[in-house]
């Protein structure tokens, strides 16, 4: 297996981040200092399997109506904090459709169960030695798992610095804002802009979606 990736969002390297950003250009010092330091937070102890799991449950709501959903979920599951893919599995699909999942987001959650206990999903261990492609590539391979989940991951779980969502409204948006634009970036453009914030395009990610509206 090869090397362990490298990451590091520790508290030197926001401060690392930070000042590449603030040098990029006046718009970005501006906001930056508005802001403050950056104070993103990870979860990495989650195995990609509830990670990918919880992405899914939240994906197009509200956070409090996440966490309700994901709380009658886990209710159904007394005495573990998460369950396990094949507990999962085991369970009757109508209860789970009971919790407030659609269909989709229920075959899509019952298949990352699946696809773990069929090895396709990663270990967090096995995950760490993983590129960042490989891994966009290996997990959107599932229905109903798209790019800007796994990049989720990869922010969140992974701890990965150099990861931005073009496909993310709010990054878009806040690079319209930031910017004075009228139009928000497409996502091919986005792509092309952000090479210049690399490698530490996780951060600014963070600083963007902070923009306030305007």
């Amino acid at each position: 297996m090869s090397e362990i990736i490298a990451t590091d969002l520790s508290s030197r390297a926001y401060q690392r981040a930070t000042k590449f950003l603030s040098e990029l250009d006046e718009d970005w010092a501006r906001h930056i200092a508005a802001i403050g330091p950056c104070r993103h937070e990870a979860k990495p102890a989650r195995e990609p399997y509830e990670a990918l799991v919880r992405a899914i449950a939240y994906q197009q709501l509200h956070a409090k109506a996440g966490d309700a959903i994901l709380g009658r979920l886990l209710a159904l599951y007394p005495g573990v904090s998460f369950p396990a893919p094949e507990q999962l599995l085991a369970s009757d699909p109508e209860s789970q459709r009971a919790c407030g999942f659609s269909s989709m987001k229920l075959a899509t959650i019952r298949g990352i169960a699946q696809a773990t206990t069929d090895g396709i999903v990663p270990s967090l261990n096995d995950a760490r030695h993983l590129s960042d492609a490989a891994l966009i590539e290996r997990l959107t391979s599932l229905r109903g798992v798209g790019r800007w989940t796994v990049e989720m991951f990869l922010i969140y779980s992974l701890e990965r610095s150099d990861i931005l969502p073009v496909d993310d409204s709010g990054v878009r948006e806040g690079y319209r804002r930031l910017k004075g634009m009228e139009k928000a970036p497409m996502p091919r453009q986005m792509r092309e802009i952000s090479e210049a914030w690399s490698p530490w395009r996780t951060v600014a990610a963070w600083y963007l979606w902070r923009l306030p509206s305007r």
